[in-house]
């Protein structure tokens, strides 16, 4: 089953075939849906250790239900680990579909980074986790999606591009190639363990590099197109395959967005800002650990270089807001002025480390889109938050609530985020992909690990700096 066909069937009732139908009562009338400890993928003692005592820190006993069967579900559920060639190898699904993204599975893991010192076994499944990472990219730096069986042919083998066995599908996102560096920095800066970072791995990055700069596009189109045979607009490409045109000023196209929903104008401009910082972690990386200089100073340099036309092309001036960031631009002039619920957005920007909290004009700009100016924020009779196209008008996603309240120093607008969290999970006592801002009984993917975990990150990151606001 593809990702648009689940979400469009998936119901209430599915999150107690997907999940485990409740059992016995878990504390204050809490019922168990989280898997049972013998049919989970993967235990860590550092995780039920975490559990028990945030638990036991939160006088809310619903978000400690919660927390409890979020915060583990992408060990419970997502991960297969194994050793391969005597290297830990782990693949990570997205919950729903049997495919490993890019993304996804380094964000599944990264809220487990804190906890690896004292538990090894985590630290070999996250090494496993850039391992596999490591091979895909070199499979097909393309490609956001791959299978565990490498020599599985996909369901999309149709679409008019270069599938390759073991691609699951071939959209090219420049956050694909962002969110595994993002995770290997993270590792390395929390481990200080350079294993998993062998020449291999520097060959990925050096291939990163090398696909970046085929998108800026200065020299022609470059060798990526595709096309699909679809009713769907946003699952294929305009212009032959090869999108909207862009003028050429330093930008990377990304002609598809983290969504996996095709870009109105090629530049999309929160994976522009995410490259930047992607490519100065990579350096630093490749500068320590392999003394690889030239490729260090290439990385800097393109990550120089997007930054300055991010900030020429990139800001736009809104009547109300000043100076804002567009979501997409061409270049030409053109820009289009949203975001989106998924990550990376505008509004996740600090949260990835890709602008400075107090920047003027990312202030501006989540003001902006935390507003009814963004066509796509929600403002329902059961709740408010930040929405986007891919789920459709009036679907609010539970992954920008909890970014608004990561990337927030406001005790009332974390608090909101948290309540709003809480009341909408339509007592599965899990995150969704997207709930009607009217009926969160109406919801979108019942089992998406990612929302999962990261709603567990933001609920540590809430007890460790603000537990006032857990009461």
């Amino acid at each position: 089953m593809n990702r648009r066909d689940f979400i469009r069937s998936a119901t209430v009732a599915a999150a107690g075939v997907l999940l485990g139908n409740p059992g016995r009562a878990a504390g204050a009338g809490f019922s168990v849906v989280r898997r049972p400890a013998g049919q989970r993928k993967f235990s860590s003692a550092a995780v039920e250790k975490t559990i028990r005592r945030v638990q036991g820190s939160l006088d809310n006993r619903e978000l400690g239900w919660m927390f409890e069967n979020c915060f583990p579900n992408t060990l419970d559920t997502t991960v297969n680990f194994a050793l391969l060639n005597g290297q830990p190898d782990t693949y990570v699904i997205t919950g729903d579909i049997d495919a490993m993204w890019l993304r996804d599975s380094s964000a599944q893991v990264w809220p487990y980074l804190p906890l690896m010192a004292e538990d090894p076994a985590l630290q070999q499944l996250i090494a496993g986790v850039i391992n596999r990472q490591t091979r895909c990219i070199l499979k097909d730096s393309y490609a956001n999606a791959f299978y565990r069986d490498e020599h599985q042919i996909s369901q999309w083998q149709g679409d008019r591009t270069e599938m390759k066995p073991g691609v699951h599908e071939r959209k090219w996102e420049i956050d694909s190639l962002c969110f595994p560096v993002r995770l290997a920095y993270g590792y390395w800066k929390t481990t200080g363990d350079s294993t998993p970072f062998n020449p291999a791995w520097q060959q990925a990055v050096r291939r990163i590099l090398e696909t970046f700069r085929e998108q800026q596009r200065k020299h022609g189109p470059g060798p990526y197109r595709f096309q699909r045979n679809t009713e769907v607009a946003t699952d294929t490409l305009a212009g032959g395959g090869y999108g909207r045109p862009a003028r050429p000023v330093g930008l990377i196209c990304s002609m598809f967005r983290p969504s996996d929903d095709a870009t109105v104008f090629p530049y999309l401009v929160p994976s522009n800002f995410f490259a930047v910082a992607s490519l100065r972690q990579a350096a630093e990386m490749v500068e320590q650990i392999q003394r690889d200089t030239d490729l260090a100073a290439q990385c800097r340099g393109l990550a120089d270089e997007v930054e300055r036309a991010l900030q020429r092309y990139a800001v736009v001036t809104h009547e109300k807001f000043g100076r804002i960031y567009a979501y997409e631009v061409d270049a030409f002039g053109n820009a289009y002025c949203i975001d989106d619920g998924n990550v990376p957005s505008l509004l996740s920007l600090p949260y990835l480390s890709a602008v400075k909290p107090d920047d003027e004009i990312y202030l501006n700009t989540r003001r902006f889109v935390l507003s009814d100016n963004d066509p796509y924020y929600c403002q329902g009779r059961a709740a408010s938050g930040p929405g986007g196209p891919h789920a459709g008008i009036g679907m609010i996603w539970p992954l920008g609530l909890t970014v608004q309240g990561l990337t927030s120093n406001d005790d009332d607008e974390i608090r909101r985020c948290l309540d709003t969290l809480r009341r909408t999970h339509a007592g599965t006592g899990f995150m969704h992909e997207a709930f009607d801002q009217d009926d969160p009984n109406r919801f979108t993917r019942p089992w998406f690990a990612w929302a999962n975990t990261m709603f567990g990150e933001f609920i540590l990151k809430v007890l460790a700096e603000r537990p006032r606001l857990l009461t």
